[in-house]
This record gives structure tokens, C-alpha cells and sequence, in this order.
């Protein structure tokens, strides 16, 4: 989840101007940029101080706070970020701007990073950022692993960070769903943020991005193991999102029907419960207030304050579907995993949507199933991954061949873009990974399996050296 940004203290007047507000997100095309987060999980190396081997390192001493010590050392790279005296993430600067660190409720640590004009400097920011990790990890003794669930911890085992929306997310999600702190604690994933150009342009990428996002669970699951064994899932981080809080996730049917844009998302939005609200620094507790209530001025507690847009902001950034608008589409499906699976999960959507041929023949193949069948997949692929079933022609088959048709339409969109490396390479080399898979080939939580079988001889915890970056 994001830093505390700079808000926006415009009052609110009316849902239009709220909607109003999404639409200024749109780009011309040549200002499309994309935009790669992921999260992977600390832990402690044997033989390190501070706690025992594998375990999630806590905030402090030896852990969290010490590494993001260790990059605010730089002030002409990174700007502190506090909560409550806190220190809780960092503000690229110089070399590092429009990127930013934070921590997830656990301290799993996540790069934010800055919107990037091609794949390849994306490729360079996410090495980059690794290379830059190791050292102030290895002088704590910790190192860090991008797998979508924990492979080894309960929840009890997780420590919380003291970052003030996270305490009132505690609190509040046990009442809405049985994985809620599973999601806070025990997960990770990677994701792409990616522009629009209309009302009309963020609507078919929403339909599309939103339908294909079990495909990409199934294409990047990677987290097999639940508290030290095999679960019988391929993501597990894709499980917890089915009962995490549905009020707010998933794959709302509104957003697959005609004339949907702005204006009802909004109108939806509006109805989805509030954690908080932001004043002067501090966090209010208003989990399950209404927001339209509170505009209408008759939320019980909030009467004394007047909403404004940066509040409607912050909102959003609870929102919790598979594909989040904001002034931009964050896609939501994918585990966290390997450098190279993270930029294919990046080149894959960006393929897909940003170039006009290549998104009109992912719409046109979207719309040759239901919603309905797409909602059905994305209950199957947390157990079945690429097996799970779906029509093929008239026959039963499984996701597999349709995986294949959406990497080929992804490397038809992305040489179209022909935007090459330094060694005239163009961006389809980023899509590499996911060819052998959909041919057959095992996916990262399939390989993970075949370890733990094989040479691990059960030991679970051999996975955090092999998949550490």
C-alpha cells in the first residue's frame, strides 16, 4: 500500500466533480508511462542476530526500521516519510524520483516505482533496486524473498508495523472476512500501473484488464505452501482475496456493463465503506462509515469535518478490486515473484492494452465469454492454476490455450511499439518467460512443488535462499 502522500484540500461539492477528478488522469498516448510495484517479504539468514532463522524480521531492532535508516542515510536519493515519529517509507529524490519505498502491514517491503516511458527502464529500475537492497540487508543479516504467501509463518508469527492505518485495518477487517489479515500479514504481489486516454479508453481497458486477471493469477501464481507445506493451492495470495472483504474487491459486475464509466464508478466507490480519514497527520478510525453520507454531511462523527478530494483519494487506495482505477489502472491479480516473471507480469498487461490493434483483439477475445465465465475462473485458479477449465471452440479444455493467445496478442502489441534496449532489442524479450508456460512448461509455484518433492526432501525453507533477489 502507498506512503501518505500531499492532499489535495479542494472541498468536495458533488459526485460529477468527483468524477471530473478521474478524468483529468487521462493522457495523450505519448505520455503513457508504466509504473511496476512489487512487495517481497524479509527474513533473517541463519546465524544472524535478532531472531530466528527465516523469520519475518519486526520492525525494529535489527529489522524494518534499520533498513529504511540505512537509504535515508542518502538524503539526495531518499526523503523520509514518518507516522507518528515512525519512520515508515521514503520519497525518491534525485536519481530515485517518482519512485518510493514503503512497508506493508508486516513489513514486507515494497518498491513503488516511478512511471517509466519502456520496459527495459523498468528493467533497470527493478536490478537497480535490488542491487541497492542487498548491502543494507546484508548488514542487518536479512534477506528478501518475492513469493505471494509466506511460505512458513502463522499469523501469529508476523509482527505488525506501526503505520496508523494498519492498526485500524486490524481492527476492522476480522469483520468482514475470514482472510482479511492473512492479506495484510502473509501476502505479496507485484503490480503494473498503466495510463488512459478517455473515459472511453479506461473503460475498455477495465473490462479487458479485469476479466484476463485469473489468466494472470494462473500464468504468475507463486505461492504454493501454506505454515510449512503444501496447501494443494497454486496461489494461495489469490485464495485470500476470495473472502478478504468483498464489499470491496473482486470483479464487481457494474464494471463489465455498457455505459460504464466515471460517473458510476464513483457512485460505487461512494458505497464502499471508509477506514479512515487523514487530519493534520493523524488517522481517524471511521471504518464502515459512508462516504456519500459524509458528503451529504449525516455520518455521525464526522460532522465537523468537510470531505475533500485528497479524502476521496485516500479511499480509493482501500479499494480493493482486482483492477483499481485511479487517475490511472493499477492491475491487482499476480503474486509477487522472480525479477523476470515481475517484468513479464509488466510487459504482459502493457502489451495488451497499449497498443489500439492489440487491445481491440484482447476485447474482441474477452468478449467471446460472459462475465459470468470470467468470475467462475477466477474461483478456479487458486487450486488449478493454468488447468483450470474453460470452453475451447465447442469443447472443454483448460485456460492453457487461452493464456497462449493473450501472450501472442501481448508480443503483437508490444513490437508494434518497437521501442528498443541498447542492443536494438525490443520489448517482446520482457514476455520471454511466460512462453515456455504456456507451452507446458511448469509455472513458479509448479517448479516450487517439484523442489520440495525433490532435492528440499520437504524443508520448505530452502525456498527462501533459491527465490531470494
Amino acid at each position: 500500500m502507498s506512503n501518505p502522500g500531499d492532499q489535495d484540500d479542494t472541498p468536495i461539492e458533488s459526485a460529477d466533480q468527483l468524477a471530473a477528478h478521474l478524468a483529468a488522469g487521462a493522457k495523450p498516448r505519448a505520455d503513457w508511462r508504466i509504473g511496476t510495484e512489487h512487495e517481497k517479504f524479509g527474513f533473517r539468514w541463519p546465524g544472524a542476530a535478532g531472531g530466528a532463522a527465516w523469520s519475518a524480521p519486526a520492525y525494529q531492532p535489527r529489522g524494518i526500521a534499520d533498513l529504511l535508516a540505512a537509504y535515508a542515510a542518502d538524503p539526495a536519493s531518499w526523503e523520509p516519510i514518518t507516522d507518528a515519529g515512525h519512520l515508515i517509507g521514503l520519497k525518491g529524490q534525485g536519481p530515485n524520483k517518482g519512485g518510493s519505498l514503503s512497508l506493508e502491514p508486516a513489513g514486507q517491503f515494497e518498491l513503488s516505482g516511478a512511471p517509466l516511458g519502456t520496459l527495459h527502464d523498468t528493467e533497470a529500475e527493478l536490478l537497480a533496486h535490488a542491487a541497492h537492497l542487498r548491502p543494507h540487508a546484508d548488514a542487518l543479516g536479512l534477506g528478501f524473498a518475492p513469493l505471494g504467501f509466506h511460505p512458513v509463518a502463522t499469523r501469529a508469527d508476523m509482527p505488525f508495523m506501526p503505520k496508523s492505518r494498519y492498526a485500524i485495518m486490524r481492527r476492522y477487517m476480522p469483520l468482514v472476512g475470514q482472510y482479511g489479515l492473512d492479506m495484510m500479514l502473509r501476502t505479496c504481489t507485484v503490480q503494473v500501473n498503466l495510463d488512459y486516454g478517455s473515459e472511453a479508453d479506461m473503460a475498455t481497458k477495465l473490462r479487458v484488464s479485469l476479466a484476463l486477471q485469473p489468466v494472470a493469477t494462473a500464468l504468475f501464481a507463486n505461492s504454493p505452501f501454506e505454515e510449512g507445506r503444501p496447501n494443494g493451492l497454486l496461489s494461495t495470495r489469490a485464495r485470500v482475496w476470495t473472502d478478504t472483504d468483498n464489499a470491496r474487491s473482486g470483479m464487481p459486475p457494474l464494471f463489465f456493463e455498457p455505459g460504464f464509466g466515471f460517473g458510476r464508478y464513483v457512485e460505487w466507490a461512494l458505497d464502499v465503506p471508509m477506514y479512515f480519514v487523514n487530519r493534520d497527520g493523524a488517522m481517524i478510525d471511521v471504518a464502515g462509515a459512508s462516504f456519500r453520507a459524509w458528503m451529504q454531511n449525516r455520518q455521525p462523527g464526522l460532522e465537523h469535518l468537510r470531505p475533500t478530494l485528497g479524502d476521496f483519494d485516500d479511499h480509493l487506495t482501500t479499494v480493493f478490486t482486482d483492477v483499481r482505477i485511479k487517475r490511472f489502472l493499477e492491475m491487482r491479480g499476480s503474486d509477487a515473484g522472480s525479477i523476470p516473471m515481475m517484468l513479464a507480469q509488466s510487459a504482459f498487461w502493457t502489451g495488451l492494452l497499449y497498443d489500439p490493434a492489440a487491445l481491440a483483439a484482447a476485447d474482441a477475445l474477452v468478449r467471446e465469454q460472459p462475465w459470468e465465465a470470467y468470475a467462475a475462473l477466477r474461483a478456479q485458479v487458486p487450486a488449478r492454476g493454468l488447468d483450470a477449465s474453460w470452453p475451447d471452440g465447442k469443447a472443454a479444455g483448460t485456460v492453457r490455450p487461452l493464456a497462449a493467445r493473450l501472450v501472442s496478442i501481448a508480443e503483437d502489441g508490444l513490437a508494434a511499439r518497437a521501442l528498443q534496449d541498447g542492443q536494438n532489442r525490443d520489448e517482446r524479450r520482457h514476455l520471454h518467460p511466460l512462453l515456455p508456460i504456456v507451452a507446458g512448461a511448469p509455472t513458479q509455484a509448479e517448479h516450487w512443488l517439484s523442489r520440495y518433492a525433490g532435492a528440499w526432501n520437504g524443508d520448505v525453507t530452502r525456498i527462501f535462499a533459491e527465490a531470494a533477489i
